[in-house]
């Protein structure tokens, strides 16, 4: 009897674990995600590079070709792209790349273990011309930098033509988003980042541009859409104003939609002229110590996610600039924007910055994709 009863026991333990782990839900892409960022933190910094298996100084659309693997032999871990156009029913994003390719080059990303970042910077709903056609025209008629109109985001909210547009522009987005799948059928997931750099006004959501609780109802507008079209599992949302001189948690937070609705925290900070090489790390550093601080109360991840020194008229930006300014902080990412031929911010194997990024590569404090795949 006694046995009988031991083996009762046992059965119920059994069972109640099993019970247990039917309970537990599986875990998202997104949670997945978001996992695999906090604990990549803790061997390094990613580097990400904006378009990069689209085009570089010296080619464009070369099958398996990059200007950050060409100088260092490894692909970012990190890859950025933009859907500015997609709103328009462009085949093309503003900066001429195809969606048809930039679909193809994320899934390729994706398999070979890097993360997908994605902005968008959505044409003005008010001023533009409906029909498309405007891929590669950036300044400013009708772009995301039109600001002649400061009533762009109540006019979206209040309903009316306007915010039937935008729904069109927002559904645009969603079919976007339901092309990127692996082979098997699964949604990829992707670090969404979306109305960034509001503390500035050169974006028609800007701060000058629209009130805080605007700019909080045009988040929430586009996240709950994207929410209701299935990309809840599959999206990490990534609020990221733009660094300021001598910031403060406050400021930082002004316009933060919410804990619920975000999961990273990042900041887009530039270097724009080499004398200014020692006030860009005094304010990266100044403003990554309060983006942490943040992150960690609100049990967010930080990122830069963007920077960059335009044209790389400071060659050794790399190694003494970039890296003294991040290297002591516990962000997921920085992505440096894309390699134009007219206005670049990544290496290139024909520029002079080029052995000063194989030296920041080397570091142990970055990641690149060779160090992150699982």
């Amino acid at each position: 009897m006694k046995k009988l009863v031991m083996i009762a026991m046992a059965t119920a333990v059994i069972a109640a674990c099993t019970s247990q782990q039917k309970a537990e839900p599986e875990k998202t892409s997104a949670q997945q995600l978001m996992e695999r960022l906090d604990s990549l933190r803790a061997k390094g910094i990613m580097y990400g590079h904006q378009d990069d298996p689209m085009y570089g100084l010296t080619w464009e659309y070369q099958k398996d070709s990059s200007d950050v693997k060409n100088v260092c032999g490894d692909y970012p871990a990190v890859m950025g792209f933009d859907l500015g156009g997609i709103e328009m029913g462009d085949q093309k994003n503003l900066d001429s790349v195809p969606f048809t390719r930039m679909t193809e080059e994320i899934k390729n990303h994706y398999q070979r273990g890097g993360i997908v970042t994605l902005s968008w910077h959505p044409r003005n709903p008010v001023t533009t011309i409906d029909g498309g056609g405007n891929a590669g025209q950036k300044f400013p008629e009708g772009t995301a930098w039109d600001v002649t109109d400061s009533t762009v985001v109540k006019q979206i909210l209040a309903g009316g033509e306007t915010q039937t547009k935008f729904q069109t522009w927002m559904q645009r987005v969603s079919d976007f988003l339901a092309t990127l799948k692996t082979d098997d059928g699964r949604q990829i997931p992707i670090i969404f980042r979306p109305w960034h750099e509001n503390s500035g006004s050169w974006f028609w959501w800007g701060e000058k541009l629209c009130t805080v609780d605007e700019y909080k109802q045009l988040w929430n507008m586009l996240q709950d859409k994207l929410k209701g079209d299935g990309f809840g599992e599959s999206i990490v949302w990534s609020y990221s104003p733009g660094c300021q001189d001598d910031l403060t948690a406050e400021r930082l937070l002004e316009r933060y939609p919410g804990d619920d609705r975000v999961d990273m925290i990042g900041l887009d900070g530039y270097q724009w002229n080499p004398d200014e090489k020692d006030a860009f790390i005094a304010r990266t550093k100044q403003n990554l110590q309060v983006l942490c601080d943040v992150a960690k109360q609100h049990n967010l991840i930080p990122a830069l996610t963007e920077t960059g020194m335009k044209n790389m008229t400071q060659p050794d930006w790399w190694s003494t600039t970039l890296l003294p300014a991040v290297q002591d902080f516990p962000i997921s990412y920085l992505l440096t924007w894309r390699n134009y031929k007219e206005e670049w911010f990544g290496p290139s194997p024909s520029k002079p910055d080029a052995k000063y990024f194989v030296e920041f590569y080397n570091s142990p404090k970055t990641l690149f994709l060779k160090d992150v795949k699982n």
